[in-house]
This record gives structure tokens, C-alpha cells and sequence, in this order.
């Protein structure tokens, strides 16, 4: 793989443990809470598979409805595949071919535009980007750091710590861990959800920064604001982002 440079960006890329773990709207909370306090922060969804811009359902325009950024999906995801499938066989499907190189330039004019980046992922770090790169890569090549989403229920310490052991294994800083709710709408549901926080932070180092609550998928950037400062510590993240608002 040829090594490529998009220069100096500040930003946090957020990954998580696998799909569907609550990625994007983590992503729109943090960034919401950010601009509010005056952070001129963008979101990047470099690569999104499942559904096509226009649809209303794919990651990039419910990052732009939920934190009311005035910005052209089409910007925001510049490379978008209709099958769900891991992007590499998405674009494969559509006859489409990039490289990491073109999927990191396509980002730069957002770059330019906002102070710092949000930058959500694609599924988890070892999803296939390209014939050889993975998510990993990508966020390697961008020089910044990672933070993990992770769900709140049972299995989520083992998908957590490999996690974090595979982007420390590639030299990625990370920030901390949030966890997410998601689907787990009672407490007697998952009793390990209580204590999979301390566990997390016991055996990978790692400081969990809250647990985001189970949310509605059409919730305005002011009902993420209220909720984010609630349950989120912010403060590594703005720190992460060289920031001290």
C-alpha cells in the first residue's frame, strides 16, 4: 500500500466495535456539543455503504440533519454504495474502484473548511476499505486519534478490547470509550451493562468518558446537545482536538 499524506487536519475519528453499535449518532451528539460552544467542527463520513445519498437513511445526511450543519451530503460522503456490504465489495458491486489515496483527498476540502473534523467510520477498524487497507489505515494515515464506540451489552468487553488492541497495534492513539445503549431499553434486560464500564477500563487501560442513552434516529441537534453534556465527558475529546474550550 502506498503511503499518503493529507497533511495537518485536527480531528477524532470515531470507530466502533462492529456495525450498527451507534457510530453516527455519537458522532452527531459530540459534534453538536462542540459547535455549541463555538468549535466551527465538521463531520466526514469518507465511505458509507447501504443505501444511496437521497434516501434520507444513510449516515451522512442523519449526521447533517441531526447537528444542523448547512453542508452538501455529497461532501460529506463522497463515496457512497448502495449494497450492504463492507465498502470494498460495495464499490466492487457498483463497478467502482478507489484507492486510499483518493479516499483521503476526496476529505480535504473539508478539511479546509472546518476547524476540526469528526470523522466516523465505516463498521469497525479491520473492515475492508480497499483491496489492502482497512479502516486501521485509514485512520493511520490520517494521523489522528480514535475513539471507540462500543455497545453497552453482553459480548461488548471482547469486541472493546480487541478494539483498542488492534489500534495500538498500529500505533493509534485513543481517546477513551463511549458506550452506547442502542437497543437496550430496560436495565433488567442486560444486567451486564451495570458493570462492563469498570470492566472496559480494568483490563484495557483505556477511560470509558459515559454511556449514551437509548435515542430516537430523528433527534435534533438541541435534544443531542442536552443529552451529551449530560452523560459525556467532553474533555478529552476537546483536549484530543487541541482544543481547551
Amino acid at each position: 500500500m502506498n503511503k499518503v499524506n493529507m497533511g495537518s487536519i485536527r480531528g477524532l475519528f470515531v470507530t466502533g466495535t462492529d456495525t450498527g453499535v451507534g457510530k453516527t449518532i455519537v458522532t452527531a451528539a459530540i459534534t453538536a456539543a462542540l459547535r455549541a460552544e463555538g468549535l466551527n467542527a465538521g463531520v466526514w463520513k469518507p465511505v458509507q455503504s447501504g443505501a444511496l445519498l437521497g434516501s434520507g437513511v444513510t449516515d451522512a445526511e442523519r449526521l447533517l440533519q441531526s447537528t444542523g450543519i448547512n453542508e452538501r451530503p455529497e461532501a460529506v460522503a463522497p463515496f457512497t454504495f448502495e449494497a450492504p456490504l463492507t465498502p470494498m465489495l460495495a464499490a466492487k458491486h457498483a463497478g467502482v474502484t478507489f484507492t486510499l489515496e483518493e479516499l483521503i483527498s476526496a476529505g480535504e476540502p473539508l478539511a479546509k473548511r472546518y476547524e476540526a473534523l469528526l470523522i466516523e467510520g465505516a463498521g469497525g477498524v479491520a473492515v475492508p476499505l480497499t483491496d489492502d487497507a482497512l479502516v486501521v489505515d485509514l485512520i493511520s494515515e490520517l494521523h489522528i486519534p480514535a475513539l471507540i464506540v462500543a455497545r453497552s451489552s453482553l459480548g461488548t468487553i471482547n469486541h472493546t478490547l480487541l478494539t483498542a488492541s488492534f489500534l495500538r497495534h498500529h500505533a493509534i492513539p485513543i481517546v477513551g470509550v463511549i458506550m452506547n445503549d442502542g437497543e437496550l431499553t430496560e436495565r433488567h434486560d442486560d444486567p451486564s451493562a451495570d458493570t462492563n464500564a469498570e470492566l472496559i477500563e480494568q483490563y484495557s487501560g483505556l477511560k470509558v468518558l459515559g454511556r449514551f442513552p437509548c435515542m430516537h434516529t430523528d433527534v435534533n441537534s438541541e435534544t443531542l446537545l442536552h443529552t451529551v453534556q449530560k452523560t459525556i465527558q467532553l474533555a478529552p475529546i476537546r483536549q484530543a482536538l487541541k482544543f481547551n474550550l
